[in-house]
């Protein structure tokens, strides 16, 4: 399974709020937008979602993805 392909199983997985959420974290890092924060994750040729996310909540984050089978 392709890094985009693990990345939108697990975003839909989490629910809106929390699919929100991650998409700000990661928008407020690079300076765009949580639809481009999106597409870029989802891109074909994404990586894996941990390597677009900083900070205090990237441990959680992990921690939900290994719940959800996406790592």
């Amino acid at each position: 399974m392709k890094n985009s392909q693990k990345n939108i199983r697990f975003l839909t997985a989490v629910g809106k709020d929390t699919k929100k959420s991650i998409l700000t974290i990661i928008a407020t890092h690079y300076g765009i937008s949580t639809e481009e924060a999106y597409d870029e994750v989802a891109h074909e040729e994404a990586e894996h979602l941990l390597d677009y996310v900083t900070g205090s909540k990237r441990n959680i984050i992990h921690l939900m993805m290994q719940q959800e089978g996406c790592l």
